[in-house]
C-alpha cells in the first residue's frame, strides 16, 4: 500500500461541514471537530484501513471512497486525540510513517473577478455548497492528490468571509471553488496555498 495523502484538520469550519454534510454518505460532522482526510493505493485496501481505525477509536466515517486506484477516508470526532489515534492505526497497519505521504502540490490556481451572471449560472449548477453571483470573484485551486482539497478549504475559510461553492477531495485530481469579494478571495487563497505549501513529505509523482 501506497500512503498518498493524510491530513489532520484540527477544527471543521462551519461552511465546511455544512458541505461535507451535503455530499457524506456516512455520519455527518459537526463543527469544530477534528478530522482526517487520507488517501492510499490501490483503493480497495481502504476497506481494511477504516476497519483498523474505527476499530481502535470512537471516530465516526464520513465518507469512503473506493476506486481502482486510490482510496480516500475521512473520518472525524470531537476529541481531536480520537483522531490522531485513527492516524496512529491506520500507518501502523500500513508499516508506514506519517513522514512518507505526499506533500501537496498546486497543478493550477485561478481567481477571475467580477464573473458574468452567465457563468454564474453554470457554477451554481454544479456546486453543492454556496452560490456565487454575477459581479463577484471565483477561485479555483487545483490540488495533488486529491484529498489535500479539504485540507485547502478549511484553511481558506479560517482566513476570510468567502462562499465555499465545491470541494472535491477525491480522484486524480482535488478541486476547490470558492466565491465572494476580490479582496477576501486573494486573501483566501493566499491561506490556502500557503497551508498546503507549508506541509511536509515526500515529492509527489
Amino acid at each position: 500500500m501506497e500512503l498518498r495523502a493524510l491530513c489532520v484538520l484540527d477544527s471543521l469550519q462551519p461552511q465546511l461541514t455544512g458541505f461535507l454534510q451535503t455530499v457524506c454518505s456516512g455520519f455527518m460532522p459537526r463543527e469544530e471537530e477534528a478530522a482526517l482526510f487520507i488517501e492510499i493505493a490501490p483503493g480497495i485496501a481502504i476497506n481494511r484501513l477504516t476497519d483498523e481505525a474505527l476499530k481502535a477509536t470512537t471516530c465516526r466515517p464520513g465518507m469512503q471512497i473506493v476506486e481502482r486506484a486510490y482510496g480516500m477516508l475521512e473520518l472525524h470526532d470531537r476529541d481531536k486525540g480520537q483522531v490522531e489515534a485513527a492516524v496512529d492505526a491506520i500507518t501502523r497497519s500500513m508499516g508506514v510513517a506519517r513522514s512518507e505521504r505526499m506533500r501537496p502540490r498546486v497543478v493550477s490556481s485561478q481567481i477571475i473577478t467580477g464573473i458574468d451572471g452567465q457563468q454564474s449560472q453554470l457554477i451554481n449548477r454544479m456546486r453543492h455548497g454556496d452560490m456565487i453571483v454575477a459581479g463577484q470573484t471565483l477561485y479555483i485551486l487545483e490540488v495533488y492528490p486529491a484529498a489535500y482539497a479539504a485540507l485547502a478549504a478549511n484553511a481558506a475559510e479560517k482566513a476570510a468571509d468567502i462562499h465555499l461553492l465545491e470541494m472535491v477531495s477525491f480522484g486524480a485530481f482535488g478541486r476547490l471553488w470558492l466565491g465572494g469579494g476580490e479582496a477576501e478571495i486573494k486573501e483566501a487563497a493566499a491561506a490556502a496555498e500557503a497551508t498546503l505549501a507549508a506541509l511536509d513529505g515526500r515529492d509527489p509523482k
